[in-house]
């Protein structure tokens, strides 16, 4: 499913305009991504958490020659469904 099946399913729900929920969508999305830039935790009940978890430094392959890559520490967004997705 992609961005423009979410934006047809929620007007064909509410009936809206597909550009008004498109806007909407745009907006809910923007949002979930500053707040996971800002290191905020999402809770959407009945759906699932979303937060932001720090990454460790590792080392890795490249598959087609086997050099050693190196992995550098980062931050990786973790999503834990809720209970009724599970």
């Amino acid at each position: 499913m992609i961005k423009q099946d979410i934006v047809n399913r929620v007007a064909e729900k509410t009936g809206l305009p597909k550009s008004r929920v498109e806007m909407a969508v745009d907006a809910f999305f923007e949002a979930m991504k500053q707040a996971l830039k800002n290191g905020y935790r999402i809770e959407l009940r009945g759906f699932g958490v979303f937060s932001v978890r720090p990454r460790k430094r590792g080392i890795g392959r490249n598959p087609k020659t086997g050099a050693v890559v190196p992995i550098p520490e980062g931050k990786t967004i973790r999503f834990k469904p809720g209970k009724e997705l599970r």
